[in-house]
């Protein structure tokens, strides 16, 4: 047992570890700390980290991952609270981890993302789990109602007006899938690695019911400002076909054509959303985080939103074709 590591009130104990380091601080101002007690033995220290996940992640890891590969770092020992002032967990160290894109990485990926999707969901659906951002119909709804505001943003960013009253056009005629699947929920490049050859996703406690896309979103198109990366075309529809194949020969039932289409379209409207966001954090200049990460970001989903939006209407172009063909 390690909880005589932790002081009642939920922190590590200085008087009896050797040496800590902060990994990351959460979005509540907690840090995430690798301990050690001696030069040669570590563990990882994790409060919580998010508010409104009080015991989401210790709930994922008693139903859900035992039944999983071992692709996840697994959890030693956790507080009897779920207090969110006191509440803890300890997980194994798993070594210094780096977090820069590799295609070969993100496609090592898709295999288990399908797998985990083709689980079943049915008692999950009596679970409040939530992911950390609305669906991608609320987003959509959002950025309709301030469809002023996020045209002249697009605008001031040299986003061409045709892609823009496009976007527009096509978000107000088709709708997103509803089917419902089991989702890591925050699969952002900082939450995945590979260590001593090993993949290791991190971070399960917004694991939560919603489209296959909002993974796959998250896995190629989602950026954040510590973890910066550059995706092409190229890597994108590669990383895109991977999972079709994949997902088609697990046995999913969907059109490829159309469900790249669907995944262009989200992501471009998820892109739009993220960048308001993105200027806003800008604007409010509060030090969550730092303004160049944040430049840095906003480029990478201007990127996005731009090759997303170019394939979307190359496929209705050529859609659109096929149906005069006919």
């Amino acid at each position: 047992m390690l909880r005589h590591y932790v002081l009642p009130d939920g922190t590590l104990d200085g008087q009896r570890i050797w040496k800590r380091e902060i990994l990351y601080t959460g979005m509540n101002g907690r840090h995430v700390e690798r301990f050690y007690v001696s030069p040669d033995e570590s563990y990882i220290f994790k409060p919580l980290t998010n508010d409104g996940q009080e015991g989401k992640e210790r709930w994922v890891y008693e139903h859900l991952l035992p039944s999983f590969p071992p692709i996840y770092p697994e959890l030693l020992d956790k507080s009897d609270t779920l207090d969110p002032d006191t509440s803890w967990m300890i997980f194994e160290d798993l070594g210094a981890m780096c977090h820069v894109y590799d295609d070969e990485l993100a496609l090592s990926v898709i295999p288990h993302m399908v797998w985990w999707h083709g689980q079943p969901t049915e008692a999950l659906r009596q679970v409040p789990l939530q992911g950390p951002k609305p669906p991608i119909q609320h987003i959509a709804a959002d950025i309709r109602a301030r469809q002023a505001e996020a045209e002249a943003a697009l605008l001031s960013l040299e986003v061409q007006h045709l892609t823009v009253r496009s976007l527009f056009d096509l978000l107000e005629r088709q709708p997103f899938t509803e089917a419902d699947v089991l989702c890591h929920g925050d699969l952002h490049l900082g939450n995945y690695t590979r260590v001593n050859g090993r993949l290791i996703v991190l971070d399960w406690e917004h694991v939560h019911l919603n489209s296959r896309l909002w993974d796959l979103f998250h896995l190629i198109d989602m950026s954040h400002p510590l973890f910066p990366k550059c995706m092409s075309p190229q890597s994108r529809s590669r990383l895109l076909d991977a999972y079709v194949d994949q997902a088609l020969q697990s046995g999913a039932v969907l059109h490829p054509q159309d469900f790249k289409r669907e995944y262009y379209l989200f992501a471009a409207v998820f892109s739009v959303w993220m960048l308001l966001l993105i200027r806003s954090d800008l604007e409010r200049d509060d030090g969550t985080w730092p303004e160049e990460a944040l430049r840095t970001q906003l480029r990478e989903t201007l990127d996005s939103l731009t090759q997303c939006a170019d394939e979307l209407f190359e496929h209705n172009k050529n859609n659109n074709k096929n149906k005069v063909a006919q």
